[in-house]
């Protein structure tokens, strides 16, 4: 193999000096201020000392520019394993452009048919302005909200430039459904990298195409660009998109602020008990796994958003487990220590008030997990210590697990393994990740927001939480991608084994409750489904509007989107969808509703069920240290 023929490997480019990726990618913009200045300079009338002013003012907002530009690029000379590799685009495009030299471009009939077409679209967006109609935007062929701006498609040349752009996109993701012959996961694969190649390629993503920037850059005599360029660098020296303003979000006042106790820890997790605010509650104690992969306040945000806070507002005793970001001390950390986590916490719960079950919900990646450690307790004879268990967009089958199951190949996860030297993912290799599976959402429109328009940030605490990242034991994140992934062994009968002892989920009769969001797009629905499919207990399956993260953290009292339920038992999730009944607002109700009928017994408030009351040795008040390292 040739070394033209080799698909570029955009994990190896990020350590050969993210400065080229500046360089390619975003220099431009140095030169972007004096430029405009120029033209502007030219075009503005008045005393020619106000025009020598003029193109002064632009030329010191271009040395401004470079000025920034040099100074990073001097301190990835110093430091060339800089963390601005996390968000070079560079990086994630090369592989994409490698599985892209499959695309049939240079097919003669099909070059002779994009271009006669082509030709036909600029003479009828040409036409309409030359015949003087008022194209505003309704008698373009194309719509995309990228383009929503009238700014867009009241001049034709920006109209013509973003026509053309959403023509050939539709055309290349139509060639990709029409190359013969290839297997239907490279063909998934080749889909998932030619979006993202095209919509780095937007034109709104370049300022001199783009009209709402133009216009900007001469509104604020190119301040916007100075200030940009200013969020840029800052990204780039933390090495991550930044999302939010977090100055005003402080864990434990602001954020994570309902009031507990950390009862008990290990060097994986702490184990936080919230203060009770009912005279009664249910004897039976609810536990709450969160995913690892990010901090556990999601379900604790402001008091109007938290899910701990209502569900102890509804007579629950509530337990939170708050993972340990990996270090270089959790290296041989593997799935098997989180499964045993669970059993821990767990068990240390029914010590300490005396119970004998509990209810339990996993979240994400710790409901994958919570399945194994319901399999594990059936297979050993403990499956009465867990009640109920609540499943949070949760993948038990990673058969159809989306477009996550594009990073999964050798080469990728050999990649992976190159950057864990000391034995864990640093957490903003995962951010970039999940980003680029909504590049439009989570990358270009911040690009154009932030480095482009110059405008602040939103102070917008669930987007902070987005961007609070937490690092991933190495051994464990490659089992998981490979044995969960890309070979999908949980759902193979004892194929996995977890101290021993092989997991076989038909084994579980726990009453499940199953939730998935209808727009999820990292757990997509119909694959979250399947796992109504592989225990066997009672079941109830709802489908939140919104997505992995709207659709679980939805209270009562926003009133916003709705949720279907149905039968649990259909043999497919299109079977479910086509069937259900849709209900308005939060399912947040209708799950205490089925948890009280699971086991609605109350008790008296009193002992531990207050933590760190008279007799209770506490470690330290929630939120805890864990979820405020690094």
């Amino acid at each position: 193999m040739t070394g033209d023929d080799r698909t570029p490997d955009p994990f190896t480019m990020m350590h050969e000096g993210p400065a080229r990726m500046v360089q390619t990618f975003f220099a431009p913009w140095a030169q972007a201020g004096q430029a405009i200045g120029q033209q502007a300079g030219m075009a503005m009338p008045g005393s020619a000392a106000t025009a020598t002013a003029d193109i002064q003012h632009w030329a010191e907002v271009g040395t401004k520019l470079q000025g920034l530009w040099l100074q990073f690029i001097a301190e990835q000379a110093a430091n060339p394993r800089n963390a601005a590799a996390y968000i070079d685009p560079m990086r994630w495009m090369a592989l994409a452009q490698g599985w892209v030299k499959q695309m049939p471009f240079a097919d003669p009939e099909r070059q002779k048919a994009l271009w006669e077409e082509g030709l036909a679209l600029w003479q009828g967006v040409l036409g309409g302005f030359a015949t003087g109609s008022e194209t505003g935007g309704a008698e373009l062929p194309r719509q995309d909200r990228r383009f929503a701006d009238e700014r867009w498609r009241s001049h034709p040349a920006f109209a013509l430039i973003h026509q053309t752009y959403l023509f050939l996109a539709e055309r290349v993701a139509e060639m990709v459904d029409q190359i013969e012959g290839m297997p239907r996961d490279q063909r998934e694969r080749l889909r998932f990298a030619t979006k993202a190649i095209t919509e780095a390629a937007s034109p709104a993503n370049i300022p001199f195409l783009n009209p709402v920037v133009l216009e900007r850059t001469l509104e604020t005599r190119g301040e916007n660009l100075v200030k940009g360029m200013e969020h840029l660098l800052a990204d780039m020296r933390k090495g991550q998109l930044t999302h939010a303003d977090g100055s005003g979000f402080v864990l434990g006042e602001t954020i994570a602020a309902t009031p507990g106790k950390v009862v008990f820890e290990t060097g994986l997790f702490q184990l936080i008990q919230y203060s009770p605010t009912t005279d009664e509650v249910l004897e039976v104690p609810l536990v709450i796994f969160p995913p690892w992969i990010n901090r556990f306040y999601i379900l604790d945000l402001n008091p109007k958003k938290s899910f701990v806070r209502w569900a102890v507002a509804q007579g629950i005793t509530v337990f939170m487990v708050s993972w340990k970001s990996a270090d270089a001390g959790m290296k041989d950390v593997v799935w098997g220590d989180y499964v045993r986590a669970q059993m821990a916490a767990i068990d240390h719960i029914r010590e300490r008030l005396g119970v004998k079950a509990v209810h339990a919900i996993g979240y994400c990646v710790a409901g994958t997990t919570l399945a194994a450690t319901l399999a594990l307790q059936a297979r050993r004879g403990e499956a009465e210590k867990v009640a109920s268990a609540t499943f949070f967009t949760a993948q038990v089958d990673f058969e159809a697990a989306g477009d996550l199951l594009h990073f999964v190949d050798d080469q990728q996860l050999a990649a992976i393994e190159a950057l864990s030297p000391d034995g864990y993912l640093d957490g903003r290799y995962m951010a970039a990740t999940f980003n680029l599976l909504r590049g439009t959402d989570l990358i270009w429109n911040y690009v154009v927001n932030n480095y482009m328009l110059g405008e602040d940030y939103p102070a917008f605490d669930l987007l902070h939480w987005n961007g609070d990242t937490t690092n991933l034991p190495s051994k464990w994140h490659l089992a998981y991608l490979r044995d969960l992934y890309r070979d999908n062994r949980l759902v193979k009968k004892d194929s996995l084994s977890v101290d021993g002892t092989p997991l076989d989920l038909s084994l579980v009769r726990t009453p499940s409750y199953v939730q998935a969001g209808r727009e999820d797009h990292i757990a997509p629905a119909s694959s979250v489904w399947r796992l109504t499919h592989h225990f066997k207990g009672p079941l109830e399956f709802v489908l939140a509007g919104s997505g992995h993260i709207a659709g679980v953290v939805n209270p009562p009292e926003a009133r916003k989107y709705q949720y279907w339920t149905g039968d649990a038992k259909a043999d497919a999730f299109e079977t479910f969808v086509a069937r259900a009944s849709e209900h308005p607002g939060s399912w947040w109700p209708h799950w205490v509703g089925w948890l009280k009928e699971v086991d609605g017994k109350t008790v008296a408030v009193t002992g531990k069920r207050s933590p760190g009351g008279k007799g209770d040795r506490a470690i330290e008040d929630a939120p805890g240290r864990y979820v405020k390292a690094v």
